[in-house]
């Protein structure tokens, strides 16, 4: 059961069973109300038949008894004793009285003929006027049951109605007629027996039909997964998983999936490139600083303290910036203090006094700069945009903060050749240094902006580069407001 396929089949074929048992269910029962309701018409038709007889003063054997192997009848009085049964009726179960043989009219005590006379000479009904002339069959609903009747030595179920009649003599008598349950019975069993047969038929139907839909469905999805396996086999991140032609949920998947793996395959790229060059350019300083200390260990006079102290430093920042951009990639969050980028674009410059060109701040008096998060790192970045502008200025650099819609805006200008438009991206990726940076070799690596957009981004904010006014390249850092 942990295949979707099995699942999908087992769960749809068990739906399929509850509502069709449901169904099946609800068939059975108004088919047996509605057969059970033509059974009790005709038993209530037949029960009425006679007590209207009996109620007009026919006499017990003058009673006419239609169709009485289908239609029993059984007339009892107000004692319970029979005084009227069907010719054939041997026994009977479910009326007033189980008993099949009438009491004689004639007996003490009985229950005298609605025909016979009262007085020798009378023709059954007395001078009196205060005797009805006739007898009347009770209008209200029938009493239903459920018997068995024995017809000429054939025992059947039968649905019974009870009528009350009274005659001329005011005697009360309930009639007692059957109508037999025999087509209810078949045609219920019938029914019963189509719907066993043809229901675990059906079932079967069902499961195979949503297992090969589903195995047809899924079989992308298999696709997707031996291709994913082979990729994480052969480590080959150019290679794609097949796409169906569909517009389904599983063609998304697969998008998904080659969008996952082209992001994945441009991190790696990204990495080693990452790699290869870190290595690169720690080699540099490291094979001078080595030979700078073999030379002096061999000659001491000619040991170049100022440069192996440079080549130290430059590897200490690069290592430093190596740090940081790993802290990044793993995914760093800067904290949640606040910082008032006035005052800290105000500090950053204060303290470059060995810069060749004097920076020039412009910050508005009484204004409130503040965003959230990390002061070192956005130090950092203000650090670098300022490194960058000294490297590519020709006379002046320059540093504005300014409130730029919901957030704060910080932009560094210098007056040098600017940056081409088609590097305008360029520039921010790692180990990136244009023609004119390469020949100032002042010890940059090409991970100053790349770490600045990295850190503005953390941030929740954008760095870009334009063309400044008077020429040269502008840098805008923009930072979120507090909520």
């Amino acid at each position: 059961m942990r295949s979707v396929r099995a699942r999908a089949a087992l769960g749809a074929t068990l739906v399929v069973a509850v509502a069709l048992i449901g169904a099946g269910l609800a068939v059975l029962l108004v088919l047996r109300d509605n057969l059970i309701g033509q059974a009790d018409l005709q038993a209530e038709v037949a029960a009425r038949d006679v007590a209207g007889q009996l109620a007009t003063g026919t006499a017990y054997d003058d009673v006419e008894l239609d169709d009485e192997e289908d239609h029993p009848v059984q007339v009892v009085d107000e004692e319970g004793r029979v005084v009227l049964v069907s010719k054939d009726l041997r026994a009977v179960t479910g009326t007033g009285a189980t008993g099949v043989t009438p009491v004689p009219s004639d007996s003490a005590g009985a229950t005298p003929s609605p025909g016979d006379d009262d007085d020798d000479g009378d023709d059954g009904r007395d001078d009196d006027s205060s005797s009805p002339d006739s007898g009347e069959v009770s209008s209200d609903d029938p009493e239903f049951s459920d018997g068995t009747a024995t017809v000429d030595r054939t025992t059947a179920d039968y649905r019974f109605a009870a009528v009350e009649a009274t005659t001329r003599d005011g005697v009360t008598l309930t009639v007692y007629a059957g109508a037999p349950l025999a087509a209810e019975q078949e045609a219920v069993g019938t029914v019963r027996g189509a719907m066993l047969t043809g229901l675990p038929v059906l079932l079967v139907v069902v499961a195979g039909v949503t297992w090969l839909v589903t195995r047809r469905a899924l079989r992308p999805v298999e696709g997707i997964r031996r291709e994913m396996a082979a990729i994480t086999a052969s480590e080959d991140l150019a290679r794609r998983v097949p796409e169906p032609d569909s517009r389904d949920e599983i063609a998304a998947l697969a998008r998904t999936t080659n969008e996952t793996l082209t992001v994945l395959e441009a991190s790696v790229e990204r990495q080693r490139r990452f790699v290869a060059d870190a290595s690169h350019e720690l080699r540099s300083p490291i094979a001078s600083l080595r030979t700078q200390l073999e030379v002096a260990e061999a000659h001491p006079e000619l040991l170049d303290l100022p440069g192996a102290v440079a080549d130290t430093v430059r590897l200490q920042v690069l290592a430093a910036d190596l740090l940081l951009l790993a802290r990044l990639d793993a995914g760093e969050k800067p904290g949640g203090g606040t910082v008032e980028l006035g005052a800290l674009v105000r500090e950053e410059v204060s303290q470059r006094t060995g810069d060749r060109i004097a920076v020039s701040v412009e910050v508005p008096e009484g204004g409130a700069f503040e965003v959230n998060g990390s002061r070192g790192q956005l130090s950092r970045v203000i650090g670098n945009l300022l490194d960058n502008a000294q490297r590519h200025a020709e006379g002046s650099v320059a540093v504005s903060v300014a409130a730029d819609g919901r957030g704060v805006r910080v932009e560094v200008r210098d007056d040098g050749a600017g940056v081409p438009e088609d590097e305008r991206e360029r520039i921010f990726e790692r180990f990136v240094r244009l023609d004119d940076a390469r020949s100032r070799d002042d010890g940059g690596a090409g991970l100053g902006l790349a770490i600045a957009r990295d850190v503005a981004a953390r941030h929740g904010g954008t760095l870009t580069v334009h063309r400044a006014d008077g020429g040269g390249a502008a840098f805008r850092l923009w930072l979120p407001r507090p909520a």
